[in-house]
């Protein structure tokens, strides 16, 4: 496995059956399932990687802007919610991901794409006939690149970001 056959896994998506996510899915979870079991496991690793790189706080506040600030530690933002919206951004492939990761400002807002997440398991899974059980290196939760959220001269701690938020929700400052 190697970028560019990740990004032809990608970009083999049937967005003609936008809506039933697993239609949409279904032309690279054959691809990647008629792959070997290394290939599917290095698959999760770059797609690892590329969500590790869209969570920054820039990303962050291009997700949301106009309705919650991530320098505000007052605002809550949910994890997961900002996670499905970086899979939309590597969905869309390799051109999008290249440009939303050096822009920020072209973040989409109010989409989201959480199915790519099942991607490599469900390849694995027809493949096999087994349980997926693959640990990526990366972690993709949200708020888990450290250099991608550090702290800048607005950015205030509040009651999302103290030890009393669960460590998954909880954002750096």
């Amino acid at each position: 496995m190697n970028e560019n056959t990740f990004w032809d896994i990608i970009e083999s998506f049937d967005w003609e059956a936008t809506g039933d996510d697993e239609e949409v899915m279904e032309p690279a979870i054959a691809a990647l399932a008629a792959l070997d079991k290394d290939s599917i496991y290095q698959f999760e690793e770059i797609l690892a990687e590329k969500l590790y790189a869209l969570d920054t706080r820039e990303h962050c506040r291009a997700c949301y802007a106009g309705e919650l600030d991530p320098d505000n530690g007052d605002d809550y933002i949910s994890a997961d919610d900002f996670l499905y919206s970086r899979c939309v951004v590597v969905a869309n492939g390799r051109k999008f991901f290249a440009s939303v990761l050096t822009d920020p400002t072209q973040m989409p807002q109010d989409m989201e794409f959480e199915s790519l997440l099942s991607l490599p398991s469900e390849a694995y899974e027809r493949k096999t006939g087994e349980e997926y059980d693959h640990l990526t290196a990366l972690s993709y939760e949200s708020f888990q690149n450290t250099a991608g959220w550090a702290p800048n001269a607005n950015t205030r701690p509040g009651k999302s970001t103290g030890d009393n938020v669960p460590p998954g929700n909880r954002r750096p400052t």
